[in-house]
Parts: C-alpha cells; sequence; structure tokens
C-alpha cells in the first residue's frame, strides 16, 4: 500500500475519534464511535473462549470494521435509527472501502457486507455483542445521562439480537438485572 492510501485511510480511521456517540461514559462526557469499537474488540477477546466454534478472529474483523461508516455519517442512535440513513450508511461504507486499491478495497466491502446481512455465525455475535455493550456503557453511565425513552429501552434492547446465543442471551440477562437495580436507585 503507497503511504499517501496509508495515511488517508488512517486519517478517515481518526474521525472515529471525533465522532461521539448518544451513549455517556462513566466519567460524565459523550463516548466516542472508536471507544465503544476498541471495547467491542475487547468483548469479543475476552469471550472467544466461549465460542469454540465460532472464528473469533474474524469476529474481531467484523467489530473493528462494523462501525466505520460512522467516520461520514457520525452515529446516529438505533432508536431514531431510518431505512435512509442506513441507506446512507452503506453508501458511505462503498466509498470508505473505494480508498482501498484492489482486493484489499474488496475485503474491506466484504466485511462491510457480512456484517449488513448478519447471515454468519461471527457476524451474528457481533451484533449480539454491539448491543449488549450499548447496554452495559448505559449501565455505567450515569443514570441523568438516560433519555426518558431508555428506561424501558435499556430492558428490552439487544433481545433479539441474544435470543439464539445462549451465552449472549444469558448475559443479556446478567446486564437486564443491573439496569434494574440501576433504575431502582433513583427512586
Amino acid at each position: 500500500m503507497d503511504h499517501d492510501t496509508l495515511l488517508g485511510f488512517l486519517g478517515l480511521a481518526e474521525k472515529l475519534k471525533c465522532r461521539t456517540r448518544h451513549s455517556w461514559t462513566s466519567s460524565g462526557r459523550h463516548e466516542s464511535v472508536a471507544e465503544h469499537v476498541y471495547r467491542l474488540m475487547v468483548f469479543a477477546w475476552l469471550v472467544r473462549d466461549e465460542f469454540p466454534d465460532v472464528d473469533m478472529n474474524r469476529v474481531m474483523e467484523l467489530a473493528l470494521f462494523h462501525d466505520m461508516g460512522e467516520a461520514v455519517t457520525g452515529d446516529i442512535p438505533a432508536f431514531e435509527k431510518t431505512g435512509e440513513d442506513e441507506k446512507t450508511e452503506g453508501e458511505a461504507q462503498e466509498e470508505i472501502a473505494g480508498l482501498l486499491p484492489g482486493p484489499r478495497g474488496e475485503k474491506l466491502r466484504e466485511i462491510f457486507r457480512e456484517v449488513r446481512e448478519k447471515q454468519t455465525p461471527e457476524a451474528r455475535l457481533v451484533n449480539a455483542m454491539d448491543k449488549l455493550e450499548a447496554l452495559i456503557q448505559h449501565n455505567e453511565a450515569d443514570l441523568s445521562t438516560w433519555l426518558p425513552l431508555e428506561y424501558d429501552l435499556q430492558l428490552t434492547y439487544g433481545e433479539k439480537e441474544t435470543r439464539d446465543i445462549p451465552w449472549m442471551a444469558a448475559l443479556r440477562e446478567r446486564v437486564n438485572r443491573d439496569s434494574v437495580e440501576k433504575i431502582k436507585k433513583e427512586d
């Protein structure tokens, strides 16, 4: 890869540090997309032994790039995202993959496609972990950062994505208990 291409792509990836998410950190500031991606990678590394039949290197590769389109579009909270937003993000992903020459660009297109289609065990696991990481982050943030709709959403978000992955479904239940306890403390 030539230096200009490398530096250009790294410059785009740097935007993930600048793009904030709806989530707040435990220190009281908005989380960046890059921080979310980093923790999703750590999450995948930590649970790799729980999924011996899943290619965890692929999971980590999918997790690494799953939100790359947000370098262009910014983050849109799941409860606000529309079909048009998903189309725009898909177009941004195509633009991003086009920055890389030949096989590398095609490899990135394949990653984006796999994440979007959620047909492989690896993509479904990344999707479940992505939802759970957001829930965990919400539980770590101060309750004052929650929107009123998040009190219910925190107890339902990610159910569908984790349902068919028993270990993740059990973790979802554990996170759910933490959410209930957090909400009770406010009362």
